[in-house]
């Protein structure tokens, strides 16, 4: 089977990002090319994105359809079809985002938007595990994919061919990938594991045997290298090449994850070499390391082996004691996992230690539950089977509890419809009452228009804007002038006081 998980971490934010939030490029643009910084011109768009972005997508697409029934996402309405489509992948509706994108390629979507949206579908649809229709997804993407999707999409038609067998096929497939100018190191892997699988082995073993060489830049490349050699290692004892599978094996880094595997082969190739005492040093060591491991458990039954070629019967027979011991624990131990999971532990441990707010596809496993032995299940919880049979169950309890939680609330929103409807029939019968007593007050109303209107009409003609004042304006205007009148008054009284009492010429003149 092909290496690497094609829906990475990296991978999911990529779809995040760039397929649903932007996955209509302006003017149709590979998004490899520069593009202008997007506006969000509807707001209730953007408040479906926020939630998104947030990972809250049971509300994001919640408000994004409610938001699309009531046409409020005019601006942005190729835009939300693509990320309601994402949206509903995300919770298994790969039909249902199927139809969406159809749709959209029959408007005339452009072909970016076209290649990206089939894509996509077969990516979810092969992980989801239906390998028919992410065949005929991914035969509908035509050449329109930017750099970085286009060596996904031939690893993704590479692991559907050999998904189903056709070997010779995937190693088409890889092959012309192999070939291009800084072609991935995923792709040259899966290309070296097709072709043995079809029947090339020395071309296969060259190509895995380049990579298991290579310097590489970072641990995730480092494991690719260690895995490399271990599949190179382990085809060669199948073919008796012993020297060579422990050249392979020796590779290896003691630290890696595939370290168990290496030191168990190199030892069963030292075996094949009749040297057992170098089959000890690396089988100890393996001996040692936790039993939960299948290729540990190997290792201890081959330890005592290699004792007994080497005539240390005794020792043999002590360590064939301690594996047969080990192999009981074991088997204890699985016992009680087995219980422990019947009994519901753990998947309900597994929901408690790795909440989600809303779930979807981006979630993953992160925490394993306490069980009395969590490393047992460490394989499994890694399968894509499992953890996609795993996200379905979730999803629905999610969507159980959400439907519960509404219904437990109808019967709240019941009675205040019932209270609102009792208080409007109140209201309604005082405000029809209301409206007979105004209207048997017509009359009077006209008739005070009318005298308004007479006001208005001689005001206009007087230009007289007293004509307006009420009774009490009226009132003060008065007793303004009232006021005046009176200050009038007692300035003539100051005039006269100062006047001189005599005139003419002085007197003695």
């Amino acid at each position: 089977m092909g290496s690497r998980s094609f829906l990475s971490r990296a991978t999911k934010r990529l779809l995040a990002t760039a397929a649903f939030a932007a996955l209509l490029p302006a003017g149709g643009a590979l998004a490899a090319e520069p593009q202008p910084q997007r506006v969000i011109k509807d707001p209730h768009y953007g408040d479906t994105l926020f939630h998104f972005f947030q990972d809250h997508y049971f509300t994001s697409i919640t408000t994004l359809m409610t938001s699309q029934h009531f046409d409020r996402v005019p601006a942005h309405a190729d835009e939300a079809e693509v990320l309601r489509g994402g949206l509903l992948l995300s919770y298994g509706l790969h039909r249902e985002a199927g139809e969406i994108f159809a749709q959209l390629i029959e408007k005339g979507a452009s072909p970016t938007v076209r290649d990206r949206a089939w894509y996509y579908l077969a990516k979810i649809r092969y992980q989801r595990g239906f390998l028919a229709e992410a065949e005929q997804a991914i035969d509908r993407v035509e050449n329109y994919l930017p750099p970085a999707l286009e060596d996904d999409r031939g690893l993704l038609k590479a692991n559907l061919l050999m998904a189903r067998g056709d070997h010779a096929g995937a190693a088409a497939v890889l092959n012309g990938m192999a070939k291009r100018p800084g072609a991935g190191q995923y792709a040259r892997f899966n290309l070296g594991v097709a072709l043995v699988r079809s029947g090339d082995t020395a071309g296969g073993s060259a190509l895995l045997d380049e990579i298991g060489r290579a310097p590489q830049p970072d641990e995730e490349f480092r494991t690719l290298r260690d895995k490399a050699n271990v599949a190179l290692g382990f085809a060669a004892l199948q073919d008796e090449r012993a020297e060579a599978a422990r050249g392979y094996l020796e590779r290896v880094r003691l630290e890696s994850l595939h370290a168990n595997k290496a030191l168990l082969g190199f030892g069963w190739a030292a075996a094949a070499l009749k040297q057992p005492a170098k089959a000890l040093v690396p089988w100890t060591e393996l001996a040692q390391r936790d039993g939960s491991d299948a290729a540990v458990l190997e290792g201890r039954i081959a330890l005592p082996y290699a004792y007994a070629e080497l005539g240390a019967l005794g020792q043999a027979l002590a360590r064939y004691n301690e594996a047969i011991a080990a192999y009981d624990r074991e088997a204890a131990h699985l016992n009680e996992s087995i219980a422990a999971i019947r009994a519901g532990k753990l998947v309900e441990g597994l929901i408690d230690r790795n909440p989600g707010d809303e779930m979807g596809w981006f979630w993953t496993l992160r925490e394993l539950p306490e069980l009395p032995h969590a490393g047992h299940l460490a394989q499994v919880l890694a399968e894509h089977e499992f953890q996609e049979a795993f996200k379905n169950y979730r999803d629905l309890r999610f969507l159980s509890n959400n439907l519960q939680h509404w219904a437990d609330n109808l019967g709240v929103f019941g009675d205040m419809l019932a209270n609102r409807r009792q208080a409007f029939a109140q209201r309604l019968t005082q405000v029809q009452a209301g409206a007979k007593a105004n209207e048997s007050g017509l009359d009077a109303v006209q008739q005070r228009r009318d005298a308004l209107a007479g006001d208005l009409a001689r005001a206009e003609s007087q230009a007289d804007g007293v004509a307006f004042a009420d009774a009490r304006q009226r009132e003060l205007l008065t007793r303004i002038d009232d006021v005046r009148a009176a200050l009038k008054a007692q300035a003539g009284d100051r005039s006269s006081r100062r006047r001189p009492t005599g005139s003419g010429s002085p007197p003695g003149r």
